[in-house]
């Protein structure tokens, strides 16, 4: 499957310049279509304007800025759109003429193996898809403001778009480094649905007097555990969205209670904004008013969603995470506040609904109401598995965490890997990461509450479940392999090390980060790379936690097949033909003379580790060299007992085997873990700082 690299986005307002830009960023070419010049100039102006505030911040190069730019050409009209584009996105005012006006003269001029998009928020995706005269290469698109920051987009396929439509969109989309919902077509899609009537409920409490803005948003604000409240986002996005998106959602969806609020239409009416500006301290009941309304419609309706089959719950969260940047999404949050109490909340929303309209009452679906009555909560699934002509993927698919491995993530894939390994018609597994990471490593919040709460032996136990679970790609007779096509970190760089093969884009990053941060890798990290690239070449990756890119990854072995974006496939195909390597641990770079590779070899040797231990530059090279003087910062900022540590368990590599050398990074776990750095180092991560270390 050929994949999309010509995109053209129709409308250059602020939501179109930002997926313009956002696609041009990851080197699509671009084409920022508008219907007269004075347009196209605004748009370009607007990511300019974008891009020089990036510059300031130091996110993007003068260069690279440049190169951005040079990927957008504007286009003056619809109906010149570049025939041979292979997506087109429409991004124009949210009406359904409009947009089908746009598509009629885009059917004209695309050829017939371009696929169109619509951005929107609420129209049907279905009677768009019809209005295109290509319905089968069709989809919809929901990204969120701004584009180019928000992570989320909501897929929508229309009844009739093909596979192949969707599948090319939603590799699109993650290679924009977006968390991708695949949703169904029903008013409001996911976020939405339940995000605008939550708007609107905080205008209802506004009006029945229960408290004033300030103190709904100051409320809203600690029950969500949100920086911005209802108020405030609606100030900053416009009450007319508001208003235009809880009217849509109350005729489509039959329910009265979604009505925009009287006192909404009033200041709309007005050209104000909500005065948010007066005293924000509230009673206790005022914060279990404004808590129990907002939770009940937000918990009743992400029911809903899962019940109509829109998507999944654990995507319903993704996407109040991701998309508006909750710190848990709904159901995450009903298990915070107990299932049974969530469901009285959800039934009392319910019940003024039901006052609003009897005859077109609003339910709170059965299977939450059976939940309440086991008093169990939700139980969520990180892994997803699909088996396809043998080949077995397993989809770590939690992007909102960057797919950070923890307890529950660990015991999934233990649990898959079961399931596959037993099954004779796979003969190929296959590790891929949702969103822009492939695993960036383990979860560092479970390590410091372990540590503070003197449960150490929890992450020895965590750690040996990781061993088993990694254990079964080591031992696997199945050909396994692990698309760390993009960031790999820490133990996710020792996940995919596990697996017989690893390929990566140049989009792939990997890095070790532990001993920076008061550990040394726990998961093999010791261990496999020195077998894989030789001990110096490790001691380079692991001591000084080095960053590398594709290249060098490719270039130390640690890659062992770098490839387009669009080769990914065929080389899982490739490997799954022929079958596991013949070494899977050659003990070196797969190319010597890299830079890399070369500067390990000689930097990294033998007689240079003690001088390297013990923070001194060795001799026969200029603590002044850029390169040199680079590697011992590095060093220097590294934890030291995590430095000896890691340095011993990677010389254990030349007298140990494997399962002996795994078996020793378990048996140094509670002693890392008991320093005071480690607990420093992890902390200070957590806390965005510069850790101190005390070498105890």
């Amino acid at each position: 499957m050929q994949p999309i690299q010509r995109v053209a986005i129709v409308g250059a307002g602020n939501m179109g310049s930002g997926i313009a830009q956002k696609t041009a960023q990851e080197e699509f070419d671009v084409q920022m279509v508008d219907r007269e010049q004075q347009w196209v100039d605004r748009g370009q102006g607007i990511i300019r304007d974008f891009l020089s505030e990036a510059v300031e911040r130091r996110i993007f190069s003068p260069a690279q800025v440049e190169a951005i730019q040079g990927r957008i050409t504007g286009v003056v009209g619809v109906e010149n759109t570049a025939a041979n584009t292979d997506l087109v996105i429409e991004a124009v005012f949210e009406d359904f003429d409009i947009k089908t006006a746009v598509f009629n003269t885009l059917d004209s001029a695309c050829g017939p193996e371009t696929i169109l998009a619509s951005n929107t928020s609420s129209l049907s995706v279905n009677a768009l898809a019809e209005a295109t005269g290509r319905a089968d290469r069709f989809v919809g698109l929901h990204f969120f403001y701004h584009p180019a920051k928000n992570r989320l987009v909501e897929v929508i396929p229309a009844e009739a778009s093909s596979a192949e439509t969707v599948e090319k969109v939603v590799q699109y989309c993650k290679m924009l480094g977006k968390v991708v919902i695949v949703c169904g077509d029903r008013p409001g899609f996911v976020v939405n649905r339940f995000f605008v009537p939550w708007l609107n409920e905080a205008c209802l409490l506004l009006e029945e007097g229960v408290a004033t803005a300030a103190q709904i948003d100051a409320a809203a604000c600690k029950a969500f555990r949100i920086g911005l409240g209802p108020f405030g986002l609606m100030n900053l996005t416009g009450p007319p969205i508001a208003l235009h998106s809880t009217d849509y959602l109350a005729e489509q969806l039959h329910t009265p209670r979604y009505n925009g609020a009287q006192n909404l239409r009033d200041l709309i009416e007005a050209n104000e904004h909500w005065d948010v500006s007066g005293e924000q301290a509230y009673s206790p009941e005022q914060y279990a008013a404004v808590a129990e309304r907002l939770y009940g419609v937000v918990f009743g309706v992400a029911a809903q969603i899962v019940e109509e089959g829109v998507c999944s719950m654990e995507d319903v969260d993704r996407g109040a995470k991701v998309g508006l940047r909750w710190a848990r999404g709904p159901f995450e949050m009903m298990n915070r506040v107990g299932i049974q109490e969530a469901h009285r909340m959800a039934q009392s929303y319910a019940d003024l609904s039901a006052e609003s309209d009897p005859e077109r009452s609003w339910t709170v679906p059965e299977y939450f109401s059976k939940q309440a009555q086991t008093n169990q909560g939700w139980n969520f699934s990180y892994v997803d598995v699909s088996i396809e002509s043998g080949v077995a993927t397993l989809t770590i698919n939690r992007p909102e965490a960057m797919n950070a491995l923890n307890e529950t993530v660990v015991g999934q894939l233990n649990d898959a890997l079961d399931l596959v390994n037993a099954d004779a018609e796979v003969h190929t597994i296959v590790l891929d990461g949702a969103g822009k990471a492939f695993v960036a490593g383990a979860d560092v919040k479970f390590f410091v509450d372990k540590i503070r709460a003197e449960s150490i032996p929890d992450i020895v136990t965590f750690t040996a479940d990781g061993h088993t679970m990694l254990n079964k790609l080591e031992s696997s007779k199945k050909t396994t392999v692990a698309l760390t096509t993009g960031l790999a970190l820490g133990g996710g760089l020792e996940l995919a090390l596990a697996c017989d093969y690893r390929i990566g884009t140049r989009r792939t990053q990997f890095r070790f980060p532990e001993t920076s941060i008061g550990i040394y890798p726990g998961l093999g990290g010791t261990q496999r790379p020195a077998r894989i690239c030789g001990i110096p070449a490790a001691r380079w990756s692991v001591l000084a936690g080095n960053f590398m890119d594709a290249q060098t990854g490719y270039d130390l072995g640690l890659l062992t097949h770098l490839v387009d974006v669009a080769s990914v496939d065929s080389c899982v195909a490739e490997l799954a033909s022929a079958g596991k390597p013949d070494n899977k641990y050659p003990g070196a770079p797969t190319n010597p003379s890299s830079p890399a590779a070369a500067f390990a070899a000689s930097f990294y040797s033998d007689e240079n580790m003690t001088s390297i231990l013990n923070g001194t530059c060795p001799e026969g090279f200029d603590s002044e060299d850029k390169i040199v003087s680079r590697q011992l910062k590095s060093l220097s900022r590294t934890a030291p007992i995590a430095l000896k540590m890691a340095s011993d368990l990677i010389d254990a590599t030349s007298t140990t085997e494997l399962p002996a050398g795994l078996q020793m990074e378990l048996d140094q776990l509670t002693d890392i873990f008991s320093t005071s750095d480690s607990l420093e180092g992890l902390s200070a991560l957590i806390e965005g700082r510069k850790p101190s270390y005390s070498n105890s």
